[in-house]
């Protein structure tokens, strides 16, 4: 889970339960924890620093709009993996019961962009999404 020094990015996102958030992207997506306190957590998000602040007030759901037919989050984040490791992370987390928001799937079927997709939330409703391409130059397509 490392990424080109040059191109990390860092994150900071609410959550209402730092506990939960631990289990969450500690526990169940296996991200090494940083540095700590009684109010964030950083952990290392395949190769990215997300925080996460206790930030109750700051959590819920997002508003979404239609993407392919489907209503996707408008505020989410995530990361591009290779397609083995989307269809293995994707495996352990059906594995683990876990609940999408957005099955994965294809979207752009035949099209430029086409994409392996899903999105879930966090246990403070920030939405996440995990996408693979099959020609990683499709990445922006037009």
């Amino acid at each position: 889970m490392s990424a080109n020094p040059g191109s990390i990015f860092h994150l900071a996102i609410p959550v209402d339960d730092l506990a939960a958030a631990e289990a969450f992207y500690g526990d169940l997506f296996g991200c090494e924890r940083g540095r700590r306190s009684d109010q964030w957590i950083d952990f290392n998000f395949f190769g990215h620093q997300l925080v996460t602040h206790l930030a109750p007030e700051e959590c819920g759901r997002a508003v979404t709009n239609s993407v392919d037919g489907k209503n996707v989050p408008v505020k989410h984040f995530g990361v591009v993996l290779s397609p083995a490791d989307w269809k293995a992370l994707a495996a352990r987390l059906e594995a683990a019961g876990t609940e999408f928001i957005i099955e994965p799937g294809i979207r752009f079927k035949g099209e430029p962009g086409e994409q392996g997709t899903f999105f879930l939330l966090d246990p403070a409703g920030n939405a996440l999404e995990f996408k693979c391409f099959q020609n990683i130059d499709q990445l922006f397509a037009a």
